[in-house]
């Protein structure tokens, strides 16, 4: 388990969501353009509900969602 300020560092940027939940995102630059994002969903005490990645073309057009938290669903 992550405490929330590895998080912050760790993701840079976050969201607040109702009931002291968080989702944590981090934007990596793809080598054709597009990008990766890794999303993290955390409760109140920082414990892990959700991650997954989300794929963007160049044009900012989302692609692909890849779930790899709490069920795997592979690529």
């Amino acid at each position: 388990m992550s405490s929330r300020l590895q998080n912050e560092k760790k993701f840079g940027s976050w969201k607040e969501l109702p009931g002291g939940k968080r989702i944590y995102f981090r934007k990596i630059p793809g080598r054709t353009g597009g990008s990766a994002h890794y999303c993290k969903e955390v409760d109140v005490a920082e414990n892990t509900i959700r991650f997954w990645q989300e794929i963007y073309d160049r044009a900012g057009k989302l692609v692909a969602r890849h779930e790899e938290f709490p069920l795997d669903t592979g690529r």
